[in-house]
């Protein structure tokens, strides 16, 4: 499957969704930051989460219960490998680069970035 960028308003609710596993429109308005959307609003974006293939529904009755297709760590690699592409060019070290000179990193952060390369080449060997 393919997967699409959401909006803002559907990765809020994704993010819910993601947190709690399966909810009714009910519980994603109710983990909502103030102001809460109308119910309406929410449920629209939930049918459009659903179209894309994000979601599915459990029917009980006439309450639906929704839960998640696609994993948070499934919508994380997607986002990533998005902006690497797009605002990298496929560079880690672009990438490195950016986050040291724009966090302005010191040299605690750099040593610690340093020793989890090191941790990870090696477990590669």
């Amino acid at each position: 499957m393919k997967i699409k960028e959401l909006t803002k308003a559907e990765e809020q609710v994704m993010q819910i969704l993601w947190q709690l596993n399966e909810a009714i429109v009910k519980d994603i308005i109710e983990k909502m930051p103030e102001p809460k959307p109308a119910y309406n609003t929410v449920s629209t974006v939930v049918r459009v989460l659903e179209g894309k293939g994000f979601i599915d529904h459990k029917a009980y009755g006439n309450s639906h219960v929704y839960f998640p297709l696609i994993s948070e760590a499934q919508y994380k690699k997607f986002t990533f490998d998005k902006m690497m592409s797009s605002y990298f060019s496929n560079s880690y070290e672009s990438l490195v680069s950016f986050i040291a000179n724009e966090k302005k990193l010191g040299i605690k952060e750099l040593d610690e970035l340093t020793n989890l390369i090191n941790d990870l080449k090696n477990k590669k060997k």
